[in-house]
C-alpha cells in the first residue's frame, strides 16, 4: 500500500534507500504512522521538499552521505544509522517497508548512535585513498603473475616489488636464461604495466600530498610518529568533524582498535580486537604502529620504553596495535585541541 495513511503532520521520517526506489516511513509526535509511501528516485527530492522540517532517518550506505546533503539544504534534520543498530527494530519478515519503518524506530531512539555525515572535500580525499588502494592491489597481482609464469621457467625472483623491479630488467637482458623471444616480449609489456601502475600510484600521492599541505589538520598529525602521509589524510577524510567524538577512546573504539568484550554474570571477559568501522583506515594506523615498535630499541625516551615494556610482555603483534590505539588517542587530543604532537606531549 502506497499511499498516505491519514492528514496528520509528519514529525519523524525513515527513508530506506535503494538506487531507483524509495520507500518511506513517517510518524507523528504521538508515534501514530502518517505516512507509507514508495517514491522513484525523481519523486524523492520533490516530496521531502514539500515536507514541513522533520527529523529524517537513513541507513548508512552507498548514497546515504549525497542525500544527507540534499535533505538538510531542504532544512530537514538528517542523521544516518549503521545497518547493525537498525536490524533489531526489523519485525518479522524483511521487505523495503518494514526497513524503513525500522529505520522511522531506531533514529527515535536516544542512546542511538550516529554515523556523522562527510562534506565533498571528504569524499574527495577518501575517493583519492580508494583509487589508490585499487591500483596497489591490481600492481600486486600482476607482481604474482610475473612470479608465478617466471618460475615455470625455472626463474625465482625474491619477495617483495622492489626486488622484482630490480630482477626483470637482468633477466630480460640475460641471454643464458631459459626465456624464448615470444615470452621474453611477454614479460616486457608485463613489466611495462607494473610501470604504468608505479607513475600512476605516484601521482595520486602527489596529489595526497597537496591536500595535506593546504590542511591544518593533516599537518598536526603528520607530527604523530607512526602517522604518514596517508594515514593523515585518511583519517581527516573519515572522521571530518571531532566533537563527534566525546574521548580518545571512543575514537579508537570507532576505528576497531579497543578489545571486544563478552562478559556476563559480572565477570569481564576481554578477547581480541573489534575490527568494526574502516578496515583500511584501521590498516594504516597498525601499519604505522609497527613502523614505531620496529626503531623503538633504537630510542630511550619515555613513550619507546613502554613500547619495548609491551612488546617484552606480550610480543610484537600486540604493541604494534597498542601503538596504533595509542595514535588514534592522540589523533583525537591533536585535533580537539588544536595542537601539534610536540607541543602536547602525550
Amino acid at each position: 500500500m502506497n499511499n498516505n495513511n491519514s492528514k496528520g503532520k509528519v514529525t519523524v521520517l525513515g527513508i530506506d534507500l535503494a538506487k531507483n526506489s524509495f520507500q518511506l516511513h513517517g510518524v507523528d509526535e504521538q508515534g501514530k504512522r502518517v505516512l507509507k509511501k514508495k517514491l522513484t528516485r525523481k519523486q524523492l527530492v520533490a516530496f521531502i521538499a514539500q515536507l514541513p522540517p522533520c527529523l529524517i532517518g537513513l541507513e548508512a550506505c552507498g548514497g546515504a552521505h549525497h542525500w544527507v546533503r540534499i535533505f538538510s539544504e531542504l532544512g530537514h534534520t538528517v542523521k544516518m544509522i549503521a545497518p547493525q543498530f537498525v536490524k533489531p527494530y526489523v519485525k518479522s519478515n524483511k521487505n523495503d517497508a518494514v526497513d524503513a519503518e525500522a529505520i522511522c524506530e531506531a533514529v527515535q531512539r536516544p542512546s542511538m548512535r550516529f554515523v556523522p555525515s562527510k562534506s565533498i572535500e571528504q569524499q574527495d580525499i577518501q575517493s583519492v585513498h580508494r583509487v589508490r588502494s585499487l591500483l596497489v592491489g591490481r600492481r600486486t597481482a600482476q607482481a604474482n603473475q610475473i612470479r608465478g609464469l617466471l618460475i615455470e621457467y625455472g626463474v625465482v625472483i625474491p619477495q617483495g616489488i622492489n626486488q622484482l623491479r630490480k630482477a626483470i630488467p637482468d633477466i630480460l637482458e640475460d641471454a643464458e636464461n631459459s626465456l624464448s623471444s615470444y615470452f621474453r616480449e611477454l614479460l616486457r609489456e608485463l613489466y611495462e604495466e607494473i610501470v604504468h601502475f608505479d607513475e600512476r600510484i605516484e601521482t595520486i600521492e602527489l596529489k595526497l600530498k597537496v591536500i595535506s599541505e593546504q590542511n591544518e589538520d593533516c599537518q598536526r598529525l603528520l607530527t604523530i610518529p607512526g602517522v604518514g602521509l596517508l594515514t593523515a589524510t585518511a583519517l581527516i577524510a573519515a572522521i571530518g568533524d571531532i566533537s563527534v567524538f566525546k574521548s580518545g577512546r571512543e575514537l579508537a573504539a570507532w576505528i576497531g582498535l579497543v578489545p571486544r568484550q563478552h562478559s556476563t554474570g559480572g565477570k569481564p571477559r576481554l578477547l581480541g580486537i573489534s575490527k568494526r568501522g574502516d578496515t583500511y583506515l584501521r590498516t594504516l594506523l597498525i601499519h604505522g604502529g609497527r613502523s614505531v615498535v620496529r626503531v623503538a630499541h633504537k630510542h630511550q625516551d619515555k613513550r619507546n620504553q613502554w613500547i619495548g615494556e609491551i612488546k617484552q610482555r606480550r610480543g610484537e603483534n600486540i604493541s604494534n596495535v597498542a601503538v596504533a590505539n595509542k595514535n588514534a588517542r592522540i589523533a583525537w587530543a591533536l585535533l580537539t585541541k588544536k595542537q601539534d604532537y610536540c607541543v602536547i606531549g602525550v
